[in-house]
């Protein structure tokens, strides 16, 4: 799928995995693929890539080696391209390299793709006023633990501190989210609901805590991007949800795990496709 077409690679070298050592790696494992990388192009002194010069350029495939954040920026930027997006897991989470590829690693996944074993699909997300979640959305006040992740990141112990005891307020505090349409789940409402496209529709995770230990358990799963290890009721999976805040608050709003603007006290999230095509190597 490298032979013959012309080939931009974004990275950011604010992302969780990219440093020296990991480029060198994927430019290696390039070569291996006999895979030519026309140009590199740093999000972080460049910006993004626009169609324009994509198509000024005659691009015909971008791989974006970034995390999700950026990835997400990168991404819907680019709908009605008519090129292909290779995502490489370049970043501290990955969720959408995991989606599309597996646990596989960056190396791995150009191999594959090298060998002819992926396939151009528009994967499912999950669309909303304030954005397109390619890996999901998190509403609530659960949403808060982003910047207990951020400075956890930039190794800030007493930020991460501060943080911690800042987002178990607002959790315990904060206004709770509760799904409205479909009418299910508690009805006091929730820290958190976690949106997750899928094939079949979105599924819905809810994040309650009820004890000092839960908060912690929660926290923890929060600032893991691995959701489903903290305390939740699973709501089912839907074509589309209407999420509300009970007091008339803002809702708080983490699309691909960046903070969004403040949401209106009611958001309605529905199942799409993306508008611009990518590879899959995963099975299935």
């Amino acid at each position: 799928m490298f032979e013959g077409k012309t080939i931009w690679l974004a990275v950011n070298a604010a992302s969780g995995s990219n440093n020296d050592a990991a480029l060198a790696e994927l430019e290696q494992a390039f070569a291996d693929a006999a895979c030519v990388i026309a140009r590199r192009v740093g999000f972080h002194d460049e910006g993004a890539p626009t169609i324009e010069a994509l198509q000024r350029n005659q691009v015909d495939m971008l791989v974006i080696f970034t995390g999700d954040g950026t990835m997400n920026s990168i991404v819907t930027g680019l709908y009605g391209w008519e090129g292909t997006i290779l995502v490489l897991p370049g970043g501290t989470m990955n969720m959408l390299a995991k989606r599309l590829h597996g646990e596989a690693t960056a190396q791995e996944i150009i191999a594959r793709v090298g060998a002819g074993l992926a396939r151009r699909e528009r994967p499912a997300l999950v669309r909303s006023p304030h954005g397109d979640g390619l890996s999901g959305i998190l509403a609530g006040p659960g949403a808060a633990w982003a910047d207990v992740r951020e400075a956890l990141r930039d190794t800030d112990v007493l930020g991460t501190i501060k943080g911690a005891a800042e987002a178990i307020g607002e959790s315990t505090g904060g206004p709770k989210v509760y799904c409205r349409a479909p009418d299910c789940g508690r009805p006091e409402g929730y820290s958190a609901i976690q949106i997750i496209p899928g094939r079949n529709g979105l599924e819905l995770e809810a994040y309650y805590a009820e004890t000092l230990s839960d908060y912690a358990l929660q926290g923890l799963a929060l600032l893991r991007r691995n959701f489903r290890e903290g305390p939740h009721d699973s709501l089912g999976c839907y074509q589309s949800v209407r999420l509300a805040c009970p007091e008339g608050d803002e809702m708080g709003l983490l699309i691909d795990g960046e903070a969004a603007s403040p949401a209106a006290t009611e958001v309605e999230f529905v199942l799409a496709d993306c508008d611009v095509d990518m590879l899959v190597t995963a099975h299935g």
